[in-house]
């Protein structure tokens, strides 16, 4: 099982590498210590930072030579770093080991999460203040420079991280490079340092050498034929590619080394196996019913308009049923704010990379679709928090769910085939329909009736006086909110309404 995990993490690193400058130490050093029982004992953090440091070198080499031959390193603008880096990097080691087991600091995995999610949020980095390449330094980039050189070449041999996602934020956020420089200059001064430490780390306790030779010829082959790969695809796409793959490739690296680095305090807390179990049902709910979907679209060609709303079906009626069956309120909020973050990066990818992105999601204008179900998540997570959090009741957070999605589906249809009467009120927006309007009032009424009648068994007329202006109230809302933004009023105007009544009757 140990030489699977090394080779996994591992190739994990070589992939971080290549794509961003990432340190093979910021990935390797929590999957060794947390999941590997061998480098648990006393200097299992020091040998497991040794080994990442030494795949690191010819990792870092490789990628070096890959964006050298594009073009891709200046050092003109990084031999400061280069200098102060190297020269501080060996002092940090030898801290290290005076220091003892040094286990990798949670910063670095933190800052390789944030960074992540910046390149899914703007994955090009060409702007108009990028550094011309070779372009010298002034004298506040010389500041920077030196301060920044001086306190990563300590953390450097300290910690074990090669600085990576350090350098990859001073070089293209201080130092204005363009991303593929910024990590062709890095990598660079990378290959330097990860030499300096790991030697200094195997001179100050040779058992690395001759206690861990396998897993270091292991780690460093693996982390070394990965770095290549990756550093190749890199040279060879746009820059927008290379941050929407950069950026999902350390979202997710950063939140399982989060997750490795605190599991133990992680598996205690009740809260994150309730959510864990949660999202593992919405999963398998959602997942069959969207699959199941595409393919009806595929073999019957369903109007645009029609999967699209089909969609939002599938998608309110499963965060309904994780209602249903989650134990906390917390859970069911927390699971939906998880899914919308995960599945966010996926839809920032596909969008500009998957060909049929456009036919199988309609969209009214670019990056709706990820926004929407941000939108749409975000807001199940309140409705959730305001009708069982505050309210008290679980039946209150399932119904305003059910009400204001089928509710929004049914009137989107309906207006679109079959409205003729638009609304001329002041406050709509001059395109929505009297027959779309009614359609959303009767969808919400009759959802709500199921919750409480069929499901919770209240009686048929005392609920009807509740859901009744309830249904109305979402109607209007929804014919009021112009610019998408029924997204947000009409959820929160049910559930309110819905928390009022349930108040009111208590």
């Amino acid at each position: 099982m140990e030489p699977a995990l090394l080779i996994l993490a591992s190739a994990l690193a070589g992939i971080g590498t290549g794509l961003a400058g990432l340190s093979a130490a910021t990935v390797m050093v929590p999957v060794l210590i947390t999941l590997c029982p061998s480098f648990a004992g006393e200097t299992g953090a020091y040998q497991a930072t040794a080994i990442a440091l030494a795949s690191d070198i010819l990792g870092s080499a490789v990628t070096t030579w890959t964006y050298w031959r594009h073009g891709n390193i200046d050092l003109k603008r990084g031999w400061i770093m280069l200098v102060c880096i190297v020269c501080m990097c060996t002092a940090g080691s030898y801290a290290a080991w005076l220091a003892g087991n040094v286990v990798l600091g949670a910063f670095t995995l933190f800052l390789t999460f944030f960074i992540g999610i910046r390149f899914l949020v703007k994955p090009d980095t060409t702007r108009e203040e990028t550094a011309a390449h070779g372009q010298k330094l002034d004298a506040k980039a010389v500041a920077i420079s030196l301060f920044f050189g001086l306190t990563i070449g300590f953390g450097t041999g300290f910690v074990g991280t090669g600085g990576g996602m350090m350098m990859l934020v001073v070089f293209t956020v201080f130092l204005h490079m363009d991303l593929k420089s910024a990590v062709g200059t890095s990598t660079f001064i990378m290959t330097f340092t990860a030499l300096i430490a790991s030697t200094a780390h195997i001179l100050i306790h040779p058992a690395i050498v001759t206690e861990r030779a396998g897993a270091l010829v292991i780690c460093a082959i693996t982390a070394t034929v990965f770095s290549l790969g990756s550093a190749r695809f890199a040279n060879r796409v746009e820059n927008r590619t290379v941050g929407l793959v950069t950026g999902a490739v350390l979202t997710v690296l950063g939140a399982a080394m989060l997750i490795l680095h605190y599991w133990d305090a992680l598996v205690g807390v009740e809260l994150i196996r309730d959510t864990f179990v949660c999202s593992a049902r919405f999963l398998a709910a959602i997942i069959p019913a969207a699959i199941a979907l595409i393919v009806l679209w595929l073999l019957f060609k369903i109007p645009k308009p029609i999967f699209r709303k089909m969609l939002h079906v599938v998608a309110f009626g499963s965060s309904a049923f994780l209602v249903a069956e989650a134990p906390t309120w917390q859970s069911a909020s927390l699971s939906m704010v998880v899914f919308a973050l995960v599945v966010y990066p996926i839809l920032q990818i596909a969008e500009h990379e998957v060909p049929v992105y456009g036919d199988v999601f309609v969209q009214k204008r670019p990056g709706e679709v990820k926004r929407s179900l941000m939108l749409l998540f975000f807001g199940e997570a309140v409705v959730v928090a305001i009708g069982w959090g505050l309210a008290g009741e679980r039946a209150i957070a399932a119904a305003a769910i059910l009400m204001w999605g089928e509710g929004d589906a049914a009137a989107a249809l309906v207006g679109i085939y079959l409205g003729k009467h638009v609304v001329r009120w002041r406050i709509a927006d001059g395109k929505k329909t009297w027959e779309g309007t009614f359609a959303m009032f009767a969808t919400a009424l009759i959802c709500g009736m199921f919750v409480f009648v069929v499901l919770k068994g209240m009686p048929p007329l005392n609920t009807l006086a509740a859901i009744a202006p309830t249904a109305a109230v979402s109607a209007i809302v929804e014919l009021a909110s112009k610019d998408g933004n029924d997204t947000v009023w009409v959820p929160l105007a049910t559930v309110t309404m819905l928390s009022a009544f349930a108040l009111l009757f208590a």
